[in-house]
């Protein structure tokens, strides 16, 4: 299990550093609530951007999106309205799943999904 959660942790400073590079400004990384964790929380062109992280190896069975089940997604956007309401943020809110293919020595692939997750009309209230 640890050697999941380095590669995890790896995954996720990749994420982080790749978003940086295309404009993204990281407000927060790891952020914890009582019902769950946002991985990546970004902000760019008025957006606020949470981000959950999916590393797998190259030849995984299921992809990164496809680990992100109902339950997640609920927890995902749940936690994020806490962060929204805590913060007073105005922008927008949008769900990404980055995906993190890990190969050979330490290479790692993205695949950066925008707007993978929807927000239920009922989840504002």
């Amino acid at each position: 299990m640890a050697h999941n959660n380095k590669v995890g942790a790896a995954g996720e400073s990749f994420a982080a550093q790749y978003l940086r590079e295309r404009g993204y400004k990281i407000l927060e990384r790891n952020y914890h609530e009582k019902m769950g964790e946002l991985d990546i929380i970004a902000q760019k062109d008025g957006f606020i951007v949470f981000a959950e992280v999916k590393t797998r190896k190259q030849n995984s069975m299921c992809s990164g999106l496809e680990a992100v089940d109902l339950r997640k997604q609920k927890k995902i956007t749940k936690t994020a309205l806490m962060y929204i309401v805590k913060n007073n943020i105005t922008l927008q809110p949008r769900f990404d799943v980055i995906e993190i293919y890990t190969g050979t020595q330490d290479e790692f692939s993205v695949n950066h999904i925008e707007n993978a997750i929807a927000l239920e009309s009922d989840e504002l209230f």
